[in-house]
């Protein structure tokens, strides 16, 4: 089963507060799970990548046997590609394991939405950081 993540990370301060929002989706638009929750002090970019992982996780509990990763960070979907070097110290660990989710998950897309695309993922990421629940 195709499953469709879209993820965002959100960090006030960098690093700061952050927090992550992931919505899982079936091919046709509809959401089957998601993702909001702190995860202390971190960067904008770790929390992009956490976001990404923490989608794919739960997107793999519910079957997902190939992914369809949609992010607006451009860093996290370059380096993915293979476009952009992971020299930061910091993000390599969690490359890494990205790497190995989507490896472990099936075939796997990865692409680069404009931030309008990735309304839900950033409301989800917000909410959490604001201490706040959305349906």
């Amino acid at each position: 089963m195709r499953l469709v993540v879209y993820a965002d990370g959100a960090s006030c301060g960098n690093p700061g507060p952050a927090s992550i929002g992931a919505s899982v989706q079936d091919e046709t638009g509809h959401e089957l799970a998601t993702v909001s929750r702190t995860i202390g002090i971190s960067t904008n970019n770790q929390a992009e990548y956490r976001a990404a992982i923490e989608g794919i996780r739960s997107a793999r509990e519910l079957g997902a046997t190939a992914i369809d990763l949609r992010m607006d960070s451009e860093l996290v979907i370059r380096q993915l590609s293979g476009r952009y070097r992971v020299k930061n110290v910091g993000l390599q660990p969690l490359y890494a394991t990205l790497v190995r989710e989507l490896e472990e998950t099936g075939p796997a897309t990865i692409g680069h939405v404009t931030r309008d695309l990735n309304r839900r993922a950033d409301a989800l990421a917000n909410a959490a950081l604001d201490g706040r629940v959305l349906d």
